[in-house]
């Protein structure tokens, strides 16, 4: 059985990791995105609301949907401010947030409909290093998830006989190698499995930085 989840919320700090394959960016985030291929029709999410410290520093969506995904509302912001105006050096903030989303695209395929009410990633830096952290609240269509969670955290979602659909992976974290002190997170990605007859994947929550100058 399938039950509400309240909020949940995390920070890690610099640490081993998944490796990435480059540096991360100087700051940015975004609230999601979707691309996937569902009954022979591609479903293209395009990452809302996108920041960067470089800019543009905020920016917002309103509702965007595709066939079995729904996002209510976005809103960013990649913030830059000075801590030491003599020795020049900086903090970048790098945070996005939503509401309102909704996976139905395995409800046909015997999967669950998955919300999750409301959900923040961010991702903070300075000349001494960084860190990320999320939260979210409001989810329903998964079973509870440990707490706390994991880095990389796994979970199957599949039909009432057994057979695999998708996977999501919560708190996402992932460094370069070699690693220079940045870091990226992806509050949660869905990835549909091949017998759930759909291709491609959900993010939800993406966030990067690297430590300031």
């Amino acid at each position: 059985m399938f039950r509400r989840i309240g909020a949940l919320t995390a920070l890690v700090m610099v640490a081993g990791a998944v490796p990435a394959a480059a540096s991360n960016p100087a700051g940015v985030a975004d609230a999601g995105s979707a691309s996937y291929t569902r009954n022979g029709s591609d479903i293209a999410i395009a990452p809302l609301a996108p920041c960067a410290v470089e800019g543009p520093t905020t920016a917002s969506a309103g509702l965007q949907t595709g066939s079995g995904v729904k996002f209510t509302s976005a809103t960013s912001s990649c913030e830059t401010t000075v801590l030491d105006p003599d020795a020049d050096t900086t903090k970048t903030v790098s945070k996005a947030s939503g509401t309102g989303f909704e996976l139905s695209a395995l409800v046909l395929e015997g999967g669950p409909r998955i919300r999750i009410a409301n959900w923040q990633v961010t991702c903070t830096a300075t000349d001494q290093g960084t860190n990320v952290g999320w939260s979210f609240s409001g989810m329903s269509g998964l079973a509870a998830l440990p707490n706390p969670v994991p880095q990389n955290y796994v979970r199957e979602i599949k039909k009432s006989n057994g057979t695999l659909l998708a996977t999501a992976t919560f708190n996402g974290i992932r460094f370069p190698s070699p690693n220079d002190g940045s870091i990226a997170m992806t509050l949660l990605r869905i990835e549909f499995a091949p017998d759930s007859d759909l291709a491609g994947e959900v993010v939800l929550g993406d966030t990067a930085c690297s430590p300031t100058p």
